[in-house]
């Protein structure tokens, strides 16, 4: 293959349509009454072939061999391409021939925009006045208000010299050819037809377009040779300038789609070419694969972080190729002679002829006794235990949405993952869907293990912490088992470990057993970590013991996780793999065996301080209150750089959301401690304190858009106010909480602003993702060199050191690193 150096767009010229054209395409019938195509027809033969047994009549090549060839319709009269009429309408509009018969530019500054006011009125060299040139879109041009026919058009291009038209940004050939004579026809192997269950032919819609270009063509030629009124000429030039057009787009914004007969709109060719379903993005950019499944996910907390549950169905589809020599010969005999149908079996014998061979019952034990330890035997084997595949979540928005996991095969249909490494995919398991892939060579699954693996990716690139740690029922089991005071027997101990797997670990001695000295277990002894120093919640580890405090999420979750981070750090990552793997586990266990769920009575507090709460909300609607007398009044006092108006909603807000603040804190000091609901806000495992004051103190102000709510009805937000109302109760204050239960004006105002803020997530989600796409597009080729310069695609220099300070933040310590040295 040669290497290309360049590659030059330009326009096409009615010359090379039919120097590439083997034929011109006249008829506008497509099969004749036996079925076969119609000579000089869109599907004539001498285009190429797509049907089995047939013979191209140009080249003589069958289906596979023959690629295609193309055609060319000769228009009756001249049409606009409109895909260039924007740049038709600049070369007329900027150019003038003049008295002289001279084409002169009237550009005043060759390097601004091409807009209407860098355009001279006089030419330059007569000084006679230049006509307005405008355009109806999308292909129809008009000379100080006179219609210019395509045929004026292309004379008129004709005369520009081509470098005053490249400095109109048009280059690759003559102007004059963005006004169409000759219309190529693409070969038929571009737009095949196919055969229906019914024996019909469906042909594709570009077939259908150019069929009505070759139909109008011809009415308007007929009209043209027996001298038809102009109007009738005219009007079927028209009819030819839209088919034209709707071939090359067919989404213009003026003019109505042309539609099959079922009503669906046709794909144009700019459809076929274009957006996410076009062929650069469907199947040039992305492809489908082989070797890779795809299933709904699920969690199993009794795989490590580096595993991957997967499907029987699926280990038995997807196969692994091994080459078979004296150490396996057995082995893969015993593959061969398990078939395709058992589990570890083989699908597919590579014979050292290269012939590909599918093991089948009637064949399976011959392959067997057939194959040898001779060079060239090669067995495709079933996924087993402890292969390594690639493991990614669409949309794949940074690096850790594809990571290396070992297969471990379960029953069932769906894969399996460890809820711990939900983080980095940003997968939860409410029906989400995963892809897996299976490197096919040695060397792609050892760069696999080595750069891919799950737990080489605890820390996040992005900020140095940890993005793979514990989640809900795991902290929230380690944080009950950590308490002050919770002690085991030494029985109990022994089968927590024993259900958790751990039957080698070693008990301290005593016949009790603390929840701090159970979880020491699994920490290495030389490692000290202080926690949230000097506060309420500050956690002590001394050589390897927990000696004070809770482990909550800021010492085990992922974006918290310090403990996982200073493992990382000090020991590596198969330390920090074994102590997520072991000790969620044994956290997940004392959880179910203590017992962990939520009810009504977790959320009920004491009359006296239901009755303080209530106190509490009267006072803020009072303070709510003063401020609008005030401002009725022309007592308030406006703050500075805002409006009256402003300073009172300002006010308002401040007094109704200082009270959420302080019932919250009324709420922490009386809601039962040992509730499940306090337990998972304070752990950190789900939700926050927050989430408790709006179930059982108050829900508050609504907002939509960080305001007070003010939408609605006319002057007011429902009919149930008056008109210009600015009360709090009118404005979305809820006084109530979720226990004590709305009423139907609460949860109007609940609602409006909670379906905001739905709309906000996914339109912001629409938004990023785009903009990410364009980022990432724009960034693909950047490459940190080994001088640390960062250099694109051309080797030019992006930024002499990697962002800015050589650091690569999943290597260090949160965007950090030690320079302290151990002597």
């Amino acid at each position: 293959m040669k290497n290309i150096q360049e590659l030059e767009f330009g326009i096409l010229s009615p010359e090379k349509v039919k120097d590439m054209a083997v034929k011109e395409i006249t008829e506008a019938e497509v099969y004749d009454a036996d079925g076969f195509p119609v000579e000089d027809g869109v599907m004539d033969p001498a285009l190429g072939v797509i049907d089995p047994g047939m013979t191209c009549q140009t080249c003589g090549g069958e289906i596979r061999d023959c690629k295609g060839h193309f055609g060319m319709i000769e228009l009756s009269r001249p049409v606009v391409h409109v895909l260039h009429a924007k740049k038709i309408r600049n070369l007329l509009r900027f150019t003038h021939v003049n008295e002289n018969d001279n084409v002169t530019l009237l550009l005043k500054d060759e390097d601004k925009a091409l807009r209407k006011s860098n355009r001279m009125k006089e030419d330059p060299e007569t000084g006679e006045e230049v006509p307005e040139i405008d355009i109806e879109k999308p292909y129809t041009f008009y000379r100080d208000g006179e219609k210019l026919m395509p045929g004026d058009v292309k004379e008129r291009l004709s005369r520009i010299p081509q470098d005053t038209a490249a400095k109109l940004g048009v280059e690759g050939g003559n102007p004059e050819n963005l006004v169409i004579t000759h219309l190529p026809v693409p070969p038929v192997t571009m737009r095949p037809s196919i055969t229906l269950d019914t024996g019909e032919r469906s042909e594709d819609d570009l077939t259908h377009k150019l069929v009505d270009v070759i139909r109008i063509n011809k009415r308007l030629q007929n009209n043209i040779e027996i001298e038809a009124p102009e109007f009738i000429i005219d009007d079927l030039h028209e009819l030819l300038q839209y088919h034209v057009a709707t071939a090359f787009y067919n989404d213009m914004s003026s003019v109505p789609p042309a539609r099959h007969r079922s009503g669906r709109a046709l794909k144009s060719l700019i459809e076929r070419v274009q957006g996410k379903e076009g062929r650069f993005r469907q199947n040039l950019i992305g492809k489908r694969v082989n070797f890779s499944a795809r299933t709904v996910i699920s969690p199993d907390p009794n795989i490590g972080i580096n595993e991957v549950g997967i499907p029987y169905q699926v280990a038995k589809k997807l196969t692994i190729p091994v080459e078979v020599n004296e150490q396996n010969l057995e082995q893969a005999r015993e593959w061969v002679r398990n078939g395709s149908e058992e589990h570890c079996g083989a699908n597919y014998v590579f014979q050292p002829n290269g012939q590909r061979r599918k093991i089948t019952d009637e064949n399976q034990e011959e392959l067997a006794e057939e194959m040898s330890a001779e060079a060239g035997w090669k067995v495709e084997r079933h996924l087993q235990d402890g292969d390594t595949v690639l493991f990614n979540r669409q949309p794949s928005l940074h690096r850790l949405s594809i990571l290396a996991h070992e297969i471990k095969v379960l029953p069932y249909r769906t894969f399996r993952i460890n809820p711990n490494v939900c983080a980095p995919y940003n997968a939860d398991f409410d029906g989400d869907e995963m892809n897996l892939h299976v490197p096919q060579t040695e060397e792609a699954r050892a760069e696999a293990e080595e750069l891919l693996k799950v737990q080489e990716h605890v820390k996040m690139p992005k900020t140095g912490g940890p993005i793979v740690g514990m989640l809900q029922d795991y902290v929230s089991g380690l944080y009950l088992l950590t308490q002050e005071g919770v002690e085991l027997s030494r029985e109990q101990a022994f089968n927590l470990l024993a259900e958790a797997g751990e039957h080698e670990a070693e008990l301290p001695d005593g016949d009790i057993v603390t929840g701090r000295e159970l979880v020491s277990l699994f920490v290495p002894d030389d490692i000290d970590i202080t926690i949230n120093e000097n506060e309420p919640n500050e956690v002590r580890i001394e050589d390897g013991q927990l000696v004070d405090g809770q482990l909550d999420d800021d010492a085990l979750s992922d974006y918290g996780g310090e403990i996982i981070q200073q493992l990382k750090i000090h020991y590596g990552s198969d330390k920090v793999a074994e102590f997520l793997n072991r000790v969620s586990r044994i956290g997940a266990i004392y959880l179910s065996r203590r017992g962990f769920s939520i009810s009504i009575d977790d959320l009920e507090i004491p009359d006296d301080s239901t009755d303080e709460i209530h106190g509490l909300i009267d006072g803020a609607v009072d303070d709510a209150n003063e401020v609008l007398d005030q401002y009725e009044t022309d007592e308030l006092e406006a703050i500075t750089g805002k409006t009256l108006e402003e300073t009172r909603e300002i006010r308002v807000t401040q007094a109704l959301n200082n009270i959420f603040t302080e019932v919250g804190d009324i709420i922490s000091e009386n809601v039962d401690s040992e509730s499940s609901a306090y337990i998972m806000a304070d752990s950190g495992a789900r939700g926050s304190m927050q989430n408790v004051t709006t179930m059982a103190g108050l829900m508050g102000q609504e907002s939509v858009r960080d305001q007070r709510v003010n939408r609605g009805y006319k002057e007011r937000t429902t009919s149930h106010f008056k008109r210009g109302e600015v009360s709090p109760e009118s404005k979305g204050f809820v006084a109530n909480s979720i226990m004590e239960g709305f009423d139907p004006l609460d949860m109007f105002f609940e609602q409006m602003s909670q379906r905001k803020a739905l709309m906000d997530k996914s339109l912001r989600t629409k938004t990023s993702g785009y903009m990410y796409r364009r980022v990432s597009n724009s960034l693909q080729d950047l490459t940190v060199d080994y001088d640390q310069t960062v250099r694109n695609a051309e080797g030019e220099i992006v930024q002499f050191r990697a962002g800015e300070d050589g650091v690569d933040p999943q290597k260090s310590d949160r965007g950090k690193v030690s320079t302290k040295l151990d002597t």
